[in-house]
Order: structure tokens, then C-alpha cells, then sequence
């Protein structure tokens, strides 16, 4: 059995695969090698580097494992025509997002960017307006792992959560959840809306103007899940009209965002290049998944986080 990884893991990281399954044959190598993958059952990935015409050689290849959450990059239906079984990392994003959602909350919350820009012009004042959680309430459009392991967080500071999916379907750390065609009944209430959307067709544009209009001029949007969840004209005309106050963006409809961009000068908007999930353990608790999927496969057991092709999560 050959297994390709298109990514290098730490050396220690690698050895310790090998040593767990003697049995396969392992191919560490930065990028993907053609020649290699035609001989591959299986293939580990971040998913940007496989094409169309990839899958048209690799007669062999059974199962992709995708070391990322996203999809929206990759052929997937090819890869569906082709009966080849796609696992992802659902799930390991959650304890650094999480963070960093919080991190960039506090930072606006208690003006730490204009006390920062104060210090930059060695000013000393105290003219600045922090304001508190407690009592506020947040709206977490896509309440999965992340989404929840966030509203658990915002709970403790005493935070209101409404969740929003697709179905209304009870989730964790939610104190009420809306499917997506209520959205505009509760979004007149928050003072922060975070979208942790993946790409899907039904996902694609469901924040309009009209959602963003009906905002608090005083609330927060924050996007770390896909950019094309809203379209950035609507969000930088809600941004100039004052519909809102302030927007953090780790994801764009485009990436990385063009020079010249209006966000990147505009006071009201933090620009984050797509890092929020970026963290020491990343690749390690990818292994892990991997790992036991690795184990069930073998086994011809059901694996962890298959995707459903055909919905595209």
C-alpha cells in the first residue's frame, strides 16, 4: 500500500508513522509528484495542488485524506465520479479559532487598537470607549465544532449565542438556533455576528446588503469561515454607510487581497490573511486523524469525517 503526502511533516512526525504502520509504504515529498501519485492508494494533501487531470492517472488512488476543512479548491466531482472516499480534519480548528476570534472580540471591545495607534503617536489619552460582553449577544452563523467550542467561550463571559445553519437544528453552546431563511428575525439583535461558513452552493451570497442593513450601527462582523458567504461590496457600502462598525476579515472572496484594496487602510476593518487557524499543533493533531483513520481503513471500518460529496461537507 502507498501512501503520498504532498506536504512535509517534522521528521519525528513522519518516523513515528512509519513505525506504527510497517506495512505501508510512506512518500514524504513538497508538492505533488505525478509519477508517484499513478502508484498511490492513497493520498494526504491541503487539497490546492490537486487537479482534473491528476485523477485521470491515478488509476489506483482510493482515498484522499485532506489535511484542511475546506473543499472548494479541489475537483470534487471527479473525485465523486471516481468512487474515491475524501476525509477531512473537521474538528481541529476549533481550539485556535476559537482564540483568535476571542482575541480580535477583546482587542475591538476593550479599544485596544486605538490605544495601540495612541501609542504610535505618543499620545496620552484617555479618550477611549471600551465596552463589556456581559449581556451582549452574539450570532455564530454556522455553529459546528468551532462555532460551538467559540459560544462555549462567550457563555463564560456571559454572552447570549444564536446559532444559524441550515435546518434550525439544536447545537452546542447555543441558546437558540435559527435555520438560514430566519436569519434577518435575529440579526437586528446581536452586537457581534461571526460566520464560520464552509463554501457550498447554499452558502455562497447568504449574508446580502439587506442582512447587513439590519444590523446594529454599533455591532461587529467577522468572517473566518469562506469569503464568498457575503459579497465585499455590499460589505464595504454597509461599512461607509455606518450600517455597522467594524469588520474582521480572515477570509476573502478573493485571495490574497489585491493591493489597493479599500480594507486595508480602512480604520473599521482588520484584514487577517487567512491565519486564524494557524497553529504549533496544527499538523499534529491532523495526524492523529489520520492516523485512526488509517486504522479503520485497514480494517475496512467506517472512518472519521467523510465528506458527502454531493453537499460538499
Amino acid at each position: 500500500m502507498k501512501i503520498l503526502f504532498s506536504f512535509l511533516p517534522k521528521q519525528e512526525q513522519q518516523d513515528e508513522l512509519i513505525s506504527t504502520f510497517p506495512d505501508a509504504e510512506f512518500i514524504f515529498q513538497k508538492g505533488l509528484n505525478e509519477e508517484i501519485l499513478k502508484l498511490s492508494q492513497i493520498l494526504v494533501t491541503y487539497g490546492e495542488d490537486l487537479h482534473i487531470h491528476h485523477l485521470e492517472t491515478a488509476v489506483q488512488l482510493k482515498w484522499i485524506m485532506v489535511a484542511s476543512a475546506g473543499l472548494e479548491k479541489m475537483p470534487i466531482q471527479e473525485i465523486a465520479n471516481r468512487g474515491i472516499i475524501v476525509t477531512n480534519v473537521r474538528g481541529i480548528h476549533k481550539t485556535p479559532m476559537a482564540e483568535t476570534i476571542l482575541a480580535h472580540i477583546l482587542s475591538i471591545k476593550k479599544s485596544i487598537p486605538l490605544i495601540n495607534e495612541n501609542q504610535r503617536n505618543g499620545e496620552w489619552s484617555k479618550r477611549v470607549f471600551p465596552t463589556e460582553l456581559l449581556d451582549s449577544t452574539a450570532i455564530i452563523v454556522g455553529p459546528g465544532a468551532i462555532g460551538g467550542e467559540v459560544g462555549r467561550i462567550l457563555q463564560a463571559f456571559g454572552v447570549h449565542t444564536i446559532g444559524c445553519n441550515r435546518n434550525g437544528r439544536l447545537a452546542s453552546y447555543m441558546d437558540k438556533v435559527v435555520s438560514f431563511d430566519k436569519l434577518d428575525e435575529v440579526l437586528p439583535q446581536a452586537d457581534i455576528v461571526i460566520s464560520i461558513l464552509p463554501s457550498t452552493n447554499q452558502t455562497k451570497g447568504l449574508i446580502t446588503y439587506e442582512h447587513l442593513q439590519s444590523m446594529k450601527p454599533t455591532a461587529i462582523f467577522m468572517n473566518f469561515g469562506r469569503g464568498d458567504v457575503v459579497r465585499e461590496e455590499y460589505l464595504l457600502l454597509a461599512l461607509k454607510e455606518e450600517k455597522i462598525a467594524y469588520a474582521v476579515l480572515d477570509v476573502f472572496e478573493k485571495e490574497p487581497l489585491a493591493e489597493g484594496h479599500p480594507f486595508w487602510s480602512m480604520n473599521n476593518v482588520i484584514v487577517s490573511p487567512h491565519v486564524s487557524s494557524h497553529s504549533s499543533q496544527y499538523v499534529a493533531r491532523a495526524l492523529e486523524i489520520f492516523s485512526r483513520n488509517l486504522d479503520a481503513w485497514m480494517e475496512q471500518k467506517p472512518m472519521e469525517n467523510e465528506i458527502n460529496l454531493e453537499k460538499g461537507y
